[in-house]
């Protein structure tokens, strides 16, 4: 009769899975299965949904998992939470532990360090533990503050709803978009225009440049003028003038004065009713001639002069 019948490969096999799945489902929660890690204990008032196979936390870094979970049913004494550390953690006394929770449920434990402590925990000793709300805290701290806010905003959305209904809106969002129109055609007019400037910008360049050179020129005749001004005798001409101005005074002085020819010729006035006096009888004698001719000049060779 042969042992290793089928039943016994049946029941062998059975029995390697089991031990498997035993190992794996361990594997799995991050327990060691090859190293003995040192047993600590953490006691909670409120563990918040901690569960085994949660991590340990030190500075960030996972250093165990919780193991398992004791519950006082008297309410006397809280929670104990049995959790596996590496066994070349070495935890300081005085260290603390705290639950926390993320925004997806996830729950951890982080140890905090004692620092500056010469002391250190051994296997099996009883950490105090406690809470931190964390993000989920913080949010359950503004609720209040947002359940009062919510008849505000409420408030403030029917305002913008009626605004927004307003057909005044809707005409300004017609308006702005013909002022977009308008800006887009005044932008492509523009555009020709600065092309056009670009093409004309050289030839004002070059004109430009002409007018500067000619500037340039007047101002160098300028420059010669200024200099010829210079090289004029001014204090000789100015006595010149002086000289020529005082001949001219001279000239009406004697012109005023009665001891001249002139003077008397310009001042007195007897002298100008003789001359209108000798005009007349000028006047009449020429009027007499002119009808007794022969009073005067009479050429006969026969007669004799008519009286």
């Amino acid at each position: 009769m042969r042992f290793f019948t089928n039943e016994v490969k049946i029941a062998l096999v059975a029995i390697v899975g089991i031990v498997l799945l035993f190992f794996g489902l361990n594997f799995l929660k991050g327990q060691s299965l090859f190293t003995t890690d040192h047993p600590y204990y953490i006691h909670f008032d409120n563990i918040q949904g901690l569960s085994a196979s949660n991590p340990i936390y030190a500075d960030g870094f996972q250093v165990g998992v919780v193991k398992d979970i004791h519950y006082d049913y008297s309410g006397e004494k809280g929670v104990f939470v049995l959790f596996d550390a590496d066994n070349e953690l070495r935890i300081p006394s005085g260290t603390t532990a705290e639950i926390q929770s993320d925004l997806m449920g996830n729950v951890k434990v982080n140890l905090i360090f004692a620092h500056g402590s010469n002391n250190y925990m051994t296997p099996g000793d009883t950490l105090i533990g406690g809470t931190n709300a964390g993000l989920m805290g913080s949010v359950n701290q503004l609720m209040p503050t947002i359940q009062q806010m919510m008849p505000k905003l409420d408030s403030i959305l029917t305002s913008v709803n009626q605004l927004l209904a307003d057909p005044a809106i809707a005409n300004s969002l017609h308006n702005v978009e013909t002022i977009s129109q308008d800006l887009t055609v005044t932008t492509a007019k523009l555009n020709v225009l600065m092309a056009s400037l670009n093409t004309q910008v050289p030839s004002l360049v070059t004109k430009a440049g002409t007018a500067i050179d000619k500037a340039n020129v007047t101002l160098d005749n300028t420059n010669t003028l200024t200099a010829n001004l210079a090289a004029v005798d001014i204090a000789g001409t100015m006595s010149k003038v002086d000289h020529t101005l005082a001949n001219v005074q001279s000239v009406t002085d004697q012109l005023n004065s009665k001891n001249g020819s002139l003077g008397l010729l310009i001042n007195d006035g007897s002298l100008y009713n003789n001359l209108n006096a000798t005009m007349q009888s000028a006047d009449s004698l020429l009027t007499n001639l002119k009808a007794h001719p022969k009073r005067y000049v009479h050429f006969s060779i026969f007669g004799r002069k008519d009286r």
